[in-house]
């Protein structure tokens, strides 16, 4: 039996389909599909239900997956320290993974706070998209995952397994650029559709807007002009007048205050979030139950 395996079947039960986690392993279908079988075999059990497009572990599966949430940071953790990785050179080391968004907006803020009572130890920071950072969370190669929290993203944590505190609340809020007279060049009122600059799908922001304007009564008229994975990318959009992006306040409130940006629209169509900061319930090295010691004191 291979570990890689073990990671098969966790990203196959985030995604329910053999195509897109074969994608987000990095392999073909068809030897994703071997892969699997082959890990079938050595469990001695059918781990997954066909149906048409998707697919559903099986109660054997899921026991399985159980376990793999287990073994598989385990190893990691083991052969870190095999390696010297949690070693002396690097007993004050914490390795944080979370969005970009998120590396430059709350986590700063919040890191900026952590420092003055955690001032020994250096934390590093690896970032990437939502699906990304929690394969890389679940592989073991951090000891704690910033993320965001609603019910339309939620990600499948065992409570057995992870515990989460929430650091922080942000909200997803519609803005334009201001125009000569200090007003929002934009309005949904207005006749015509307004240019709507929209996150990539892969995004967990976009999905969020996606689903509360396909939910809304009163949603706006929009004409999706630009798409894009990256919500620095989209605040640079609407500064320059493209058109209407739902950004996180932490990370437009600055051109707000420098009314250079102004909210479009009523609160209504703002979408509220928490931000959560997940750990493993097993030991962590010193340092990073130290770090967690300022999380959650207990």
């Amino acid at each position: 039996m291979q570990i890689k395996w073990l990671e098969d079947l966790i990203a196959l039960s985030h995604t329910g389909s053999l195509t897109r986690a074969a994608e987000r392993r990095h392999v073909t279908h068809p030897a994703f599909g071997r892969r699997i079988r082959a890990l079938e075999a050595w469990a001695g059990a059918p781990l997954i239900e066909r149906r048409g497009t998707s697919v559903k572990l099986t109660s054997q599966g899921e026991k399985l997956l159980g376990f793999a949430l287990q073994v598989v940071p385990a190893m990691a953790q083991a052969r870190g320290e095999i390696a010297g990785a949690d070693g002396e050179g690097r007993a004050a080391t914490v390795t944080l993974v979370t969005g970009r968004t998120l590396a430059r907006t709350v986590a700063a803020d919040w890191l900026s706070k952590i420092r003055q009572e955690r001032k020994g130890v250096k934390v590093v920071v690896l970032t990437g998209q939502m699906n990304e950072t929690l394969q890389r969370f679940e592989r073991g190669e951090a000891d704690f995952m910033l993320s965001y929290h609603h019910p339309q993203i939620a990600m499948r944590l065992s409570s057995h397994q992870y515990l989460q505190r929430r650091v922080a609340s942000d909200r997803l809020v519609p803005v334009g650029k201001i125009n000569a007279r200090g007003q929002a060049s934009f309005s949904f009122d207005q006749a015509d559709a307004v240019p709507y600059l929209a996150y990539a799908q892969t995004l967990a922001l976009g999905q969020l807007v996606r689903d509360h304007l396909s939910n809304h009564p009163k949603a706006p008229r929009l004409a999706e002009t630009i798409e894009c994975d990256s919500a620095d990318a989209l605040l640079e959009y609407a500064l320059k007048g493209l058109g209407v992006a739902w950004l996180p306040w932490s990370l437009a409130a600055g051109a707000c205050k420098a009314r250079q940006l102004a909210p479009v629209g009523s609160k209504a169509l703002e979408i509220g979030f928490e931000v959560r900061i997940v750990r493993a319930k097993r030991k962590l090295s010193p340092a990073a139950e130290s770090f967690w010691q300022t999380v959650d004191p207990g």
